[in-house]
C-alpha cells in the first residue's frame, strides 16, 4: 500500500510504502475500547475519601452499662449504625491504573491508525515544522491540511517552536512517535503524521 506525501501547502511531493498488516488491517474496536478505558482509569485521581469510625470525631467510651439497662448493647457513639458514626468499606484513595499487556496497546494503536486511513483521516507529510512560534501561522498551516477541528501532530522528535504554536489551539496536540496513544488517535479528527514517524510506527507496530 502507498500513501501520498504532501508538503506545507498539501501538494504532492512523493509517496511512502506501508504495510497492510500495520495500515490496512482489520479495525478491532475492542482492542480500541480496552486502551481508551484503560488510558482513563490511569489518569484519574482516585483521591475520594469517606471516615471511618477511627476518623469521625467522638469519645470511644462506652455510653452505658453492658446488661440490665434495657437498651441494645453498644460500644461506642461512632458505632456506623449510628447517626455521626463511621462509613463501612467507603471508598479510600488509591490508584485505578493497572498493568495493559503490551499487546493490546500495539493492537490498539494499529487499529485506530487503520480506522484513520479508512475514513481518509491519515495525513502523511514531509516535515512538520515551524520557522517562529506563531499560532496564527500554524492555525493556517492545519487549516491547508483539512484539519478543522480536532487533531493530533505526530513526529519522531517533536519540533519546539511548532509545538508552542499549537498549544494555545483547542483540541490539536503534538506528540512523538514513540508516545503516541489509541486514544489520542481515536479522538482526534484528522492524523497528521510525518513519513518518518509513519516508518517508525510501522516499525514498532509491525
Amino acid at each position: 500500500m502507498q500513501l501520498d506525501i504532501v508538503d506545507k501547502d498539501n501538494n504532492k511531493v512523493g509517496t511512502v510504502d506501508v504495510r497492510d498488516d500495520v495500515f490496512g488491517g482489520r479495525v478491532n474496536a475492542d482492542l480500541m475500547w480496552e486502551s481508551v478505558v484503560h488510558a482513563n482509569a490511569a489518569e484519574r485521581r482516585g483521591t475520594h475519601q469517606t471516615k471511618n469510625r477511627a476518623n469521625v470525631s467522638g469519645s470511644g467510651k462506652k455510653p452505658w452499662r453492658q446488661k440490665g439497662t434495657g437498651r441494645a448493647r453498644v460500644g461506642e457513639i461512632r458505632n456506623p449504625l449510628w447517626r455521626k458514626g463511621g462509613t463501612v468499606f467507603g471508598p479510600q484513595p488509591r490508584s485505578y491504573d493497572y498493568r495493559l499487556p503490551k499487546k493490546v496497546e500495539r493492537g490498539a494503536l494499529r487499529a485506530a491508525l487503520a480506522e484513520k486511513l479508512q475514513g481518509n483521516a491519515l495525513v502523511v507529510v514531509d516535515a512538520l515544522a515551524a520557522d517562529e512560534i506563531k499560532t496564527k501561522a500554524a492555525v493556517e498551516l492545519l487549516k491547508r491540511l483539512g484539519c478543522d477541528g480536532k487533531a493530533v501532530l505526530i513526529d519522531v522528535a517533536v519540533d519546539e517552536k511548532l509545538s508552542r504554536s499549537v498549544k494555545n489551539i483547542p483540541g490539536v496536540s503534538f506528540v512523538p512517535s514513540a508516545k503516541v496513544t489509541a486514544r489520542a488517535v481515536i479522538d482526534a479528527a484528522r492524523v497528521v503524521a510525518t513519513r518518518g514517524a509513519i516508518e517508525k510506527l510501522q516499525e514498532a507496530l509491525g
